[in-house]
């Protein structure tokens, strides 16, 4: 009944809407158009008539946002917020997430390279450049895009090389010394090669304030250089595309502020006391902190993509080679906030993916594509963790905790198929399905030192992180979509979602000497999800207006959760991932484009979310009812965009957008605490000089107006902390286009 009724409400607020914008005429401009082509099916449509709950930007709309980097597409995505989080990026779509971004881990929402998966968190947070467009996909995308896809995925896509001479170049300079840079250059060599050439440069200083208790130095945070070169060979019945790329990621990077500047201590299973403070003071840092923090990382891929024609069939073949590797110094801060442990990470990741897709490309009644695909991740990491007090004067030196991993193995293959069948010239069903078969392992030790310096693997050691598991699932989808006009399409489905179970820390008991769990303790299963959809895409007035209305109901099972622990085998810490039990989310969302004259542009949206664990307990505390980590029930957006023409001088275009969020938690599993971060408003501006034909720009930008100090992640326990959302920054683009 729930999802009947939230179906039947997103339904009369689309139609009663559609007849309101009308009735306000706004000024067409036949140059206006918020259609693009987006490939969220695997293959070319027009967003319009896309009948899946996504969210494009193109290049064009990303440099007017000021949007550099992942982290800021929550501020024109609904329900999505893409936080820092252990060096990586965590990524929760409509209440669904993953906290555990170590080299076991599997996210809930994937994060895709031009189509290719990319498996570390740590590899994703490189800052946009040369970017064509983004799709955000909101709901489970498990039998086109596989496992891991729970909650949804987001793909960035590059600009492919083109037949044109061309290229361009910007920089920006801002607050925390931020400087960022990049160039592109697009050379045709032939009617049927060219090359594509893109650079970029990203740093900028700490967001904290330090106290005279950290003598290390914390600047610059980033320091970012990466690089893309592409080839493009075309024939008449196809193409290759060739891709190479590589990032060095470096910085002092450390964002962790004490717990205590945001809550009151508390105790076990109570809501904490929020502090209500200054951004000055929630942003002081005054642990003890005297060695050296770095990350020296770099990641780096190889791909291609072909295309070819054979007669009614397009075969695509999408091949990768990825490899990630880690080199990092930092540290963790103590409950009281007083004392900070070092700790040191130094890993490689080796992932190899490959994609076999045949498509129809005729113009009958059925659509059909059929596919399968393979992934491979190896990695080898040695992780050190200062497990008690420093010795004084010792430099970070003192009893350690090492974890090597040598090596973590996570191996798949599935098989798809879905199609769609024209029923009317109006009204399309699609049914599809996908097999998955993981299978995962590791073997690795855990060991304590009595220092840091020394902390190794004894000789002759057994290993007592071992562990192995192979998983299984069929997901599937069905939909029916309707064009209620030319510009008007209504749609509805029912989808599943499907992230492979895992293993945690330790050994199976009879496995080897000093293993102590069991299998039920030692193994997790994987998590599903029941999505319910049903939208409308409207567009009026020759798009001078457009409206999207989509609501949705879940089902979610077997949800993964990950909280730090200090009572296991031999009163060792770890990190623990169990099932969760179940949750309902139910959710609509509104979102809107209209355009009231030729130089003005009004967007907005506003977002319902009630997503809740319907059955969840941890003795004796029964979180039922508990609201899921990161889902406010109401989130709100507007943005507003002016253009003064100037003649043959060009035009001043000024933006102003803010978003309305309300409150939302986060849950401390293993002290049963849900700490709330209270409802906060962010404001972003800009104001763009734009030359003759676009030919180069000037623009400067402030994003946050406020200062608001957002939480994104809370880690409690021997050592508890917080990481937030970046602060206020402005500063000032420049472009030009050749």
């Amino acid at each position: 009944m729930k999802v009947i009724t939230y179906l039947g409400t997103a339904s009369i607020l689309a139609l009663s809407a559609v007849p309101a914008a009308a009735q306000q005429a706004p000024v067409s401009d036949p140059n206006y158009t918020a259609d693009i082509v987006v490939t969220a099916n695997r293959t070319q449509s027009l967003l319009s008539k896309t009948p899946v709950a996504i969210s494009a930007i193109t290049g064009e709309g990303l440099r007017a946002a000021g949007i550099t980097n992942p982290t800021a597409l929550a501020d024109q995505v609904p329900n999505i917020s893409i936080d820092r989080n252990n060096g990586g990026l965590q990524i929760t779509i409509r209440g669904v997430t993953s906290t555990d971004l170590s080299e076991k881990g599997d996210p809930s929402a994937a994060f895709l390279l031009d189509g290719v998966y990319i498996a570390r968190a740590q590899a994703q947070e490189v800052s946009f450049f040369d970017v064509g467009r983004v799709e955000v996909l909101r709901g489970p995308q498990g039998t086109l895009y596989g496992r891991n896809t729970t909650a949804g995925l987001v793909n960035v896509i590059t600009n492919r090389p083109a037949f044109d001479l061309g290229g361009s170049a910007d920089i920006s300079v801002g607050n925390y010394d931020a400087y960022q840079g990049s160039a592109v250059l697009n050379i045709p060599a032939s009617d049927r090669l060219a090359f594509r050439a893109s650079v970029n440069f990203d740093q900028r200083d700490n967001y904290l304030r330090f106290g005279p208790n950290f003598t290390s130095d914390a600047d610059p945070f980033r320091k970012n250089l990466s690089g893309r070169i592409q080839g493009l060979f075309t024939w008449d019945t196809g193409e290759v595309l060739i891709r190479a790329d590589y990032s060095d990621i470096k910085g002092n990077v450390y964002d962790l502020l004490p717990l205590y500047n945001f809550f009151a201590p508390t105790a076990t299973g109570v809501d904490p006391v929020y502090r209500n403070r200054t951004a000055r003071e929630y942003l002081t840092q005054n642990s003890s902190v005297a060695w050296d923090l770095f990350r020296r990382n770099h990641t780096a891929g190889i791909g291609g993509e072909l295309t070819q024609e054979v007669g009614p069939v397009s075969l695509t073949y999408v091949g990768s080679y990825r490899e990630l590797k880690r080199n990092e110094g930092d540290a963790r801060i103590s409950a009281d906030s007083l004392n900070s442990f070092r700790n040191s990470f130094d890993g490689t990741y080796k992932q190899y993916s490959h994609e076999l897709r045949a498509a129809t490309n005729g113009t009958g009644p059925l659509k059909f594509q059929a596919g399968g695909y393979y992934f491979k991740e190896d990695s080898d990491i040695i992780l050190k963790l200062l497990s008690g007090r420093p010795n004084p004067g010792a430099n970070g030196d003192g009893p350690t905790l090492a974890f090597s991993q040598v090596p973590t193995k996570a191996e798949s293959y599935a098989f798809f198929g879905q199609a769609t069948y024209s029923i009317t010239s109006t009204l399309r069903a699609t049914g599809g399905a996908r097999y998955s078969h993981d299978d995962k392992s590791r073997v690795g030790y855990t060991v304590n030192c009595a220092s840091f310096f020394t902390c190794a693997v004894p000789p002759g050691a057994v290993p007592n992180n071992n562990a192995e598991r192979t998983f299984s699932k069929t997901t599937w989808r069905a939909g029916l979509d309707f064009d209620v006009n030319a510009s008007t399409l209504v749609y509805g489905t029912v989808s599943t979602g499907y992230k492979a179970g895992g293993f945690n820390d330790g050994c199976q008991i009879g496995t080897a000497t000093g293993c102590v769990f069991d299998a039920d303790t030692l193994y997790y299963n994987p998590e599903t999800l029941m999505a319910y959809e049903a939208g409308i895409k409207a567009g009026l007035l020759d798009n001078a207006v457009r409206l999207n209305v989509s609501a949705f109901h879940y089902d979610y099972s077997n949800i993964q959760l990950t909280q730090i622990r200090n009572d296991c085998g031999g009163g060792l810490t770890c990190q623990v991932t169990l099932n969760g039990g179940k949750a309902k989310i139910s959710g609509v969302e509104i979102e809107g484009v209209l355009k009231p004259s030729r130089n003005d542009k009004v967007d907005f949206g506003v977002n319902y979310l009630d997503a809740h664990y319907s059955q969840f307990a941890l003795p004796p505390f029964n979180f039922a009812g508990r609201s899921l980590d990161r889902a406010p029930r109401w989130t709100v957006m507007a943005g507003y965009q002016h253009t003064i023409p100037l003649g043959s001088a060009g035009e001043i275009v000024g933006g102003i957008r803010t978003r309305l969020s309300d409150n939302y938690v986060l849950l401390s599993i293993g002290t049963r605490n849900f700490y709330t971060q209270p409802s906060f408003t962010k404001t972003d501006a800009t104001l763009t000089y734009n030359a003759p034909g676009k030919r180069w720009y000037i623009q400067g930008f402030v994003k946050n107006i406020e200062n608001t100090i957002s939480i994104a992640t809370i880690a409690v326990g021997t050592r508890s902390s917080v990481q937030v959302a970046e602060p206020r920054t402005y500063g000032l683009r420049a472009g030009v286009t050749f």
